[in-house]
């Protein structure tokens, strides 16, 4: 009888302890602490053996780098996410809501990847995803379909069909029958990962997985799932638009700073080659309590609508709301507008939103937001001609943000007329567009200049 280790994991930074602790030593949070076993024995040694020899350090001189293969495909948004392409023994992990369209983006990308490619499904039979193939007309003659879950036959299948590249929907689906528990614990989930990835290594496929994720939006399971993969992706987008966002949150072959944008149709998934009209003002006309901005979303610049309504509140405590923004920012700048400008906003009710339902983190847009709250607030149209890209800051200042040369080529290709920026963004004036660029130094002078 193979005897049992109890350890007990952090589920938000994958640290192991010996005992229960109330907080994390490592990552300080409460009651993440859950207990899993590990079985000692003979597993333990099958797996040593099956593995091979014990590796040996080297010297750092002597490490020979071997140049490795990528896979290209057909679609040009993954591509960018991944740094080129997939890399040979690589492990992507592919997280979202359920719904979104995970394995729809995967069946597509199976079947434009050259070379054999093996789907496999715990949450699918083979009919279903023949079915939702022929919908989005994704025809491969090397793509083959598994639906299993358990660990050993799933990996007696890789060796027995040699793909190169192996898609698993979903981990949270696998588990490994030596190991006590139901799929998707802690125990199954780390295991599982950690045994296709050293398959991976050895054979030199690249394995796609797809995760789960929780309420508050990260992918279930302990953090260190992450930490076992080479790249991890997050699949979002608003379920009410037909648009998706392809984020890089991890990435050791290439950059974080990249996004891929879709758009969700009957056929399936289509890549968005323009996607700053996709989110702009759909309206000709100069509407109150509105403004464009220019935000940097991955390496791209995109232009975005942002909408405002400040109304007098009926209530005790006025209202704030705010969607594809952060509230607390929007709280700031509301404080910003009464302390520097003497606004009386606090007896406002205060309703911001980025049209299209896109989730918008970049400090860039804090001058559209004030342009867009002063414009509902004193029932002013500014033109749509003009377009805004600059921080603010405490004091009322405007301050510099990065990638502002994009910003200024992304609005001269749209056609915009005039773009009001920080006086310390603003020695580019010679820029060779035909967009005036106006630097501004505070809030005030910006609102004296807009408004009077």
């Amino acid at each position: 009888m193979s005897k049992e280790k109890l350890v007990f994991l952090c589920t938000n930074c994958g640290f192991d302890s010996p005992k229960w602790e109330g907080k994390c030593p490592s990552c300080k949070e409460w009651n993440t602490m859950k207990e899993y076993k590990v079985p000692k024995g003979k597993e333990k040694q099958k797996d040593s053996i099956l593995y091979g020899n014990v590796n040996q350090p080297i010297q750092l001189e002597s490490v020979s780098i071997e140049n490795r293969k990528r896979i290209v495909v057909q679609d040009s948004e993954l591509n960018r996410c991944l740094g080129g392409g997939m890399v040979e023994g690589g492990i992507i992990l592919l997280a979202g809501e359920p719904g979104i369209g995970k394995s729809t983006l995967l069946l597509q990308t199976a079947a434009n990847i050259p070379g054999k490619v093996l789907y496999i499904s715990g949450e699918e039979s083979a009919e279903q995803i023949k079915m939702r193939a022929i919908r989005m007309k994704a025809s491969k003659q090397d793509l083959w379909l598994l639906s299993e879950v358990e660990l050993s036959k799933i990996k007696q299948q890789i060796t027995s069909v040699e793909p190169k590249v192996v898609i698993l929907d979903s981990i949270q689906t696998t588990f490994n029958p030596h190991l006590d528990g139901e799929p998707g614990n802690i125990s199954q989930l780390r295991n599982c990962t950690m045994e296709l990835q050293r398959m991976a290594k050895e054979f030199h496929f690249t394995l796609f997985i797809i995760g789960h994720v929780t309420k508050e939006g990260s992918i279930a399971g302990p953090k260190i799932l992450e930490h076992i993969v080479d790249t991890v992706l997050y699949f979002e987008g608003d379920k009410q638009y037909n648009y998706r966002l392809l984020r890089v949150n991890k990435n050791r072959f290439g950059s974080t700073d990249e996004i891929g944008i879709y758009q969700m149709d009957g056929k399936g998934l289509q890549v968005v080659e323009d996607p700053s009209k996709l989110f702009m003002s759909q309206s000709n006309a100069d509407l109150s309590g509105c403004s464009t901005a220019i935000t940097i979303e991955g390496g791209r610049p995109i232009m975005v609508e942002v909408q405002a309504l400040v109304t007098p509140t009926v209530y005790a405590a006025p209202q704030r709301s705010a969607t594809g923004f952060d509230l607390r920012r929007l709280s700031m700048l509301i404080a910003v507008l009464e302390k520097r400008c003497g606004f009386p906003l606090g007896k406002c009710d205060v309703f911001v939103n980025i049209a299209g339902g896109i989730k918008v983190n970049d400090p860039g847009i804090d001058v559209a937001v004030i342009i867009a709250l002063m414009s509902s607030f004193r029932d002013y149209s500014v033109s749509k001609k003009i377009c805004f890209a600059a921080e603010i800051g405490l004091t009322g200042e405007l301050r510099s943000i990065h990638r502002f040369e994009q910003r200024v080529k992304e609005a001269d290709r749209l056609q915009f007329e005039q773009i009001i920026c920080s006086d310390n963004n603003g020695n580019i004036a010679d820029n060779g567009s035909g967009i005036v660029i106006t630097p501004v130094a505070t809030v005030q002078e910006l609102l004296e200049y807009l408004f009077q």
